[in-house]
């Protein structure tokens, strides 16, 4: 029985037979409660830009933990007011309307209900769908997982999801229109413009994105094109584009925010993950200064909230941490390594399972086929990605698994390289070997 396996009170996400106790972390590591080592390979799920046990932002912490650790209502302090401009300064455009809330799922639907307030305020009540891709993630919340369009995540809450349209990502590799680019026009973006005319613009809220694939499908970058394409679109039928940025924010792309890669400017942004690089539970909604305006001309509130948005613990961490990512230049740091990294991964796509690499920055994806030529995923049966992710961990190194579905809903197998920005070229060396030889030590147990 299950009852016997159990050795905690813990509801696990996953049942496993044993789960390994990390006891610290120090820089790019983990430790186990055994003294055994791990290279975090993955910042945990792309959280820890900064690395782990970072002193000054364990006192910034206990400072603002001796003075006030909560408020709400009518109140706000200055950790929240500080770590707003702090954002505001980064963010491109106009975004300087930061709204605090504790988790990604929570940005993004925050952003949801933000777009539709601003319609309803400007006249254009009948507007509440929100268009989103396939093989996209933007959370767990009812409103988060509607817009996601990772399918296994999706099937059991079928029945409470939104009816919201999905288009192809612009996955060039797995192209959904059989072309290459530039031929294809950018097939993938027009498509927004005919789901929006089929379902009537009238209908049509939102556009919500990530500007490169997180676990779905890691790494998938668009043609420099795809993104101005795509905010014209938007422009032309009055709906607001959302970029979730809650992987992407705050450097992990090798630029404050993977959108700035393409020099487009979305109407709001949700962001989480590396704004506190783990230290605490913070993420936030970043919106247009015309959608705040909108907003509070026409009503006195915006009817939406979570107990712990703001609160100025949180905020007080998050600010140390992107002070100390500014004063160590780590955006820069992290573009740095990212190449690098890429540089040494790429050689991998001549191992027969490899089928393409690809990403930006420290944002890394590797994903693998049983036929080259043809690009043909696994049977999904066969645990490919398992294989390769537990043979990496048996080196002392961590990756993400890639989440199941990533070429069609069903079939598809890739990791995730997303490492602590402060990673050093020897530790670069050091995954890129326990990858390559994973990935030939499974190669071989497979037949090749």
């Amino acid at each position: 029985m299950i009852q016997e396996q159990i050795t905690d009170n813990v509801f696990h996400r996953v049942l496993r037979q044993k789960w390994e106790q990390i006891s610290h972390g120090q820089g790019v590591y983990l430790f186990d409660t055994k003294e055994q080592r791990y290279l975090d390979a993955c910042a945990g799920v792309h959280v820890v830009s900064i690395g782990h046990g970072v002193r000054e932002i364990v006192d910034a912490m206990a400072e603002q933990a001796a003075k006030v650790c909560f408020t709400y209502g009518r109140f706000i302090t200055q950790p929240q007011i500080d770590l707003a401009h702090q954002i505001a300064a980064l963010t491109p455009g106009d975004l300087n309307r930061v709204f605090f809330v504790s988790g990604g799922s929570e940005a993004t639907e925050s952003a949801m209900k933000m777009a539709r307030k601003y319609h309803i305020e400007t006249g254009n009540p009948k507007k509440y769908k929100v268009i989103s891709r396939w093989q996209s993630w933007h959370g767990n919340t009812i409103g988060a997982l509607s817009m996601s369009g990772r399918t296994p995540w999706r099937d059991d809450y079928v029945p409470y999801l939104l009816n919201f349209p999905h288009i192809p990502q612009p996955y060039c590799y797995r192209c959904d229109y059989q072309q290459t680019y530039p031929k294809c026009q950018l097939s993938c973006a027009n498509e927004l413009e005919r789901i929006i005319r089929q379902e009537g613009s009238e209908y049509i809220s939102a556009f919500i994105a990530e500007p490169i694939l997180g676990t779905s499908a890691a790494g998938v970058t668009p043609p420099a094109d795809y993104y101005p394409t795509i905010r014209e679109i938007c422009d032309k039928y009055n709906i607001l584009m959302i970029v979730d940025e809650v992987v992407t924010g705050f450097g992990r792309t090798g630029r404050n925010f993977g959108i700035e890669h393409w020099d487009v400017v979305p109407d709001i942004m949700s962001v989480g993950k590396g704004l506190s690089s783990g230290y605490t539970p913070i993420a936030a909604t970043i919106a247009d200064e015309k959608i705040y305006d909108a907003i509070y001309e026409g009503s006195t509130s915006f009817v939406h909230g979570h107990t712990y948005g703001g609160n100025p613990l949180s905020c007080a961490v998050a600010l140390a941490v992107q002070k100390y990512i500014e004063s160590h230049d780590l955006v820069a740091q992290c573009a740095r390594m990212g190449k690098l990294m890429l540089e040494q991964l790429m050689p991998l796509q001549n191992l027969p399972i490899v089928g393409e690499v690809r990403g930006k920055g420290l944002l890394i994806g590797i994903e693998f086929v049983s036929d080259q030529e043809g690009r043909t995923p696994f049977d999904p049966a066969q645990g490919v990605t398992g294989m390769i992710v537990n043979s990496i961990f048996e080196k002392g190194v961590l990756v993400m698994p890639g989440a199941p579905g990533s070429v069609d809903g069903i079939s598809g197998d890739h990791i995730a390289v997303s490492p602590p920005f402060i990673i050093t070229e020897p530790e670069v060396d050091q995954i890129v070997v326990a990858i390559k030889d994973s990935i030939v030590e499974v190669s071989a147990q497979l037949g090749y």
